[in-house]
């Protein structure tokens, strides 16, 4: 019998945040304990077979195998780059 460890895994919407947290066995991978959540279930518009995921802020493989306590995050495509958000912000302020 394999042993079993407790993950999290989250997707924050505009509107809607949620976290999970389930046991899974060692050496299961980052999306197969994502798939293996509720996510999928709560937010069926989302496509979880081919989203981008991290660990604490830091991307992932697929293929990452989880540690006791990681939590799964779920990236989403930005809506406004961040370089051209900064660079329309501070001509802006030269406008003042």
């Amino acid at each position: 019998m394999m042993n079993k460890i407790m993950v999290e895994a989250v997707y924050a919407s505009t509107q809607h945040q949620h976290l999970w947290q389930g046991l899974v066995d060692q050496g299961t991978t980052a999306r197969q304990a994502l798939l293996h959540s509720e996510l999928p279930n709560r937010f069926p518009d989302v496509n979880f077979q081919l989203a981008p995921l991290g660990i604490f802020g830091k991307k992932v493989a697929d293929d990452y195998i989880l540690c006791a306590w990681d939590r799964i995050e779920v990236y989403r495509p930005l809506i406004v780059d961040p370089k051209e958000n900064r660079r329309l912000r501070a001509a802006k302020k030269t406008q003042i």
